[in-house]
This record gives C-alpha cells, sequence and structure tokens, in this order.
C-alpha cells in the first residue's frame, strides 16, 4: 500500500506567504534554480492531485523510477491553487493536475512562472446527472453546477453549449461566463468551486464536473456521463509542470520520458479505460 503525502496547514500558510512576497517584487530568476548536479541524488517532490495524477506518479514511482535511477515523492493536494503557489515557492519541485489554460490564467493573475513540461493525458469533462439519463431530458427552471474557475467554467459553458442546452455570445470561446450566454434557456447556474461540484449532485438537476474529480466520486466519465467533451483536438492535456528555469533537471527530464512511457501509456488505457486517455503516443 502506497504512502500518500498530505499536504499540512502550515505548509499552505507558508506558501501562501512566500507566493506573497514573491508578488511583492522578487521575479523568476533561473538562475536561481536548483543546480541540476547537486540535485541529482534529491528526491524529485511533485504535487499532484489525486486522481488520476498521483496514482499515475506512484505507478511510475513503484515501477520505473528506480530503473531509472530517479527518486520520486508525491505530494497530494486536494485543490487547483496551491500546487502551483508550492511550486513557484520551491516547496515541491514540480507538479502534475493542470491544463495549459487553466496555467496561463493562474500565471497571469498570480505573477507566478510555471511552465509546461511534456503532456501525459486528457480528462475530458462531462455532464452528469443522479436522475436524468439524457441531455433532453433537462428542462427549463432545472439547476445545472459548473466549476467557477475562468478556464473550467468557460469549458464547462462550452460543453453546454455544445450540447444545445445554451447559446453563448460569438467568439468568447473558453473564456465563456455566465454573463456571456445569450440565452439560458430556463435554466439555472450554479457556481462552485470545481472540487466541491460533484458533492453538489444531490442538491442540483444536473453538473459539470472535471473528470479528476468524477473519478475520485465513483463516477466513469466514458459510461455515466450524459455529455463528454471530444478527445479529437482538444487543448487541455494535463502536463508535468515546473517553475521556469528548472526544465533542464535532469530528474525533471528523468520523469518526463517515463510519463510518456509504453508503460504509462498502457496504465493509463488499462486503469481508467477511456474515462482517462493518454496524450502521447508512447515510443515503442
Amino acid at each position: 500500500m502506497r504512502k500518500n503525502i498530505k499536504l499540512t496547514a502550515g505548509i499552505a500558510t507558508a506558501a501562501a506567504l512566500a507566493l506573497g512576497l514573491s508578488a511583492c517584487g522578487t521575479s523568476s530568476d533561473p538562475s536561481s534554480s536548483k543546480d541540476a548536479a547537486g540535485a541529482a541524488d534529491k528526491p524529485l517532490v511533485v504535487a499532484a492531485s489525486p486522481t488520476p495524477h498521483a496514482d499515475i506518479l506512484n505507478y511510475v514511482k513503484d515501477h520505473l523510477a528506480e530503473k531509472a535511477g530517479l527518486k520520486l515523492e508525491v505530494k497530494e493536494f486536494t485543490d487547483y491553487v496551491l500546487p502551483n503557489t508550492a511550486t513557484e515557492t520551491g516547496q515541491v519541485d514540480a507538479n502534475f493536475f493542470q491544463h495549459k489554460p487553466y496555467l496561463d490564467d493562474f500565471n497571469k493573475k498570480n505573477n507566478t512562472h510555471i511552465v509546461p513540461v511534456v503532456d501525459v493525458h486528457l480528462e475530458p469533462l462531462g455532464l452528469y446527472s443522479k436522475n436524468i439519463k439524457s441531455v433532453k431530458g433537462i428542462k427549463a427552471g432545472q439547476t445545472i453546477a459548473v466549476p467557477n474557475d475562468t478556464t473550467n467554467g468557460g469549458r464547462a459553458l462550452q460543453l453546454l453549449a455544445e450540447n444545445g442546452l445554451i447559446t453563448l455570445k460569438p467568439g468568447v470561446g473558453t473564456n465563456a461566463r455566465i454573463s456571456d450566454i445569450t440565452d439560458k434557456k430556463g435554466l439555472e447556474f450554479k457556481e462552485l468551486e470545481a472540487a466541491t461540484v460533484p458533492r453538489a449532485l444531490n442538491d442540483v438537476d444536473a453538473a459539470v464536473i472535471n473528470g479528476n474529480y468524477a473519478i475520485e466520486a465513483d463516477l466513469s466519465p466514458a459510461k455515466d456521463a450524459i455529455a463528454l467533451e471530444k478527445a479529437d483536438g482538444n487543448p487541455y492535456a494535463n502536463f508535468l509542470a515546473v517553475k521556469e528555469g528548472n526544465e533542464k533537471d535532469a530528474r525533471v527530464q528523468k520523469l518526463a520520458k517515463l510519463l510518456n512511457s509504453p508503460e504509462v501509456k498502457k496504465y493509463i488505457e488499462d486503469t481508467y479505460k477511456g474515462s482517462v486517455i493518454p496524450a502521447f503516443g508512447a515510443p515503442q
């Protein structure tokens, strides 16, 4: 049984304080990055959402890392903010939980300097309901819960628009807000923090849920979603990320190679059966 390492309140406070100091005047400086040679024998500490991110990392840790000469430590976070702030301040070396539109928005709003290293998988966003069996069953007067963060909220509204449940202003794309809905078709919307949306399913008629949170709630995106994002051309691949300047860390490069290995591709396909999809073609 693997040992999960949880973020403590003290670390959270320290991360927030350090981020605040950084935002007040300390900019990213690649020259201040850890020396790759000096860090080579230290564990690579990676922040990750529990499912599927930490699961994938723990598979690498248990089955692939030792042979590759990599010491890997996985810290689980249950929100979408602390993994980036902890990476920015050096509390962890890397993170694995997010997609590019979310990271771009986060860096802009928080003056952070996190960059992607390698794409790993896609978690299709889905629309779920306890009682409604199809999109056609959603009627005027009903309430749909959606994530309240900028990118996932817009992504959720796009999914609803693509399925004819709402109409959006032309050109808003994934930056769409509730205020950009031109025709709600009688629906009401409840905006919630992404991690809490699955718990709202009993209180709303339907909810748009991120793939990882759906899996944690014992929902199968491939089977249970009444509407699901298409994989083709999807910009929301989740990736390994580091603070700018640390991309060439030898440990990071080893992990990136392992995360794109045939073994990990097979693990994702066998474990998640379409609910999580590899975002790379593993070399043979």
